[in-house]
């Protein structure tokens, strides 16, 4: 009979190293675009299994050194745009107030695709209180539902239109009679 010495704590390791999990209130928003809470190191496996090519980061606050490396390590790009919170249920924010003041910033940011994605405002406020939970209030709710898309969609085909180089004068079409 031969014994083997087992490490119990090696064993837990090589267990976490294994696990698969999201991060906290994770989600697809659409193919290839996704939502989580701030990831963890348990979740970077998970993540990893995504081919993740960027991430969008809404806080001030400086990104986590792991979570940098992780990026780094596997090629990710960050974009980091630093949106303050406001922390404080109590504050009435007017609707005309700009993004910085938003409580559950993800939540209005995919709210307002969802509007562009042309849902109905009951689906996409449904969805901001399923991943929003404690953190809802009225003033997100009302900043989503005053988001206008026709704006964004102009400037969207702007975008498209000069990315595939529709707006200079060369590639112009114009018309004439003949």
């Amino acid at each position: 009979m031969i014994l083997e010495q087992f490490d119990e704590s090696a064993a837990e390791k090589a267990d976490a190293a294994m696990v698969v999990a999201p991060p906290s209130n994770f989600g697809m928003v659409d193919t290839g675009v996704y939502r989580s809470g701030f990831p963890d190191p348990a979740s970077f496996g998970f993540l990893r299994g995504l081919g993740l090519r960027s991430v969008v980061y809404l806080c001030p606050e400086p990104y986590m050194e792991t979570n940098a490396e992780f990026l780094k390590a596997e090629g990710i790009r960050l974009f980091q745009f630093g949106i303050e919170g406001n922390k404080d249920p109590n504050v009435s924010i007017p609707v005309d107030a700009i993004m910085g003041a938003l409580r559950h910033r993800t939540g209005c940011l995919v709210g307002c695709f969802r509007k562009l994605q042309n849902w109905c405002l009951s689906s996409v406020f449904e969805e901001y209180h399923r991943y929003a939970a404690g953190k809802s209030r009225l003033s997100d709710l009302k900043f989503i539902e005053s988001f206008d898309v026709n704006c964004m969609t102009d400037c969207l085909l702007r975008l498209i239109y000069h990315y595939h180089g529709c707006l200079q004068k060369s590639k112009r079409l114009a018309y004439s009679e003949r």
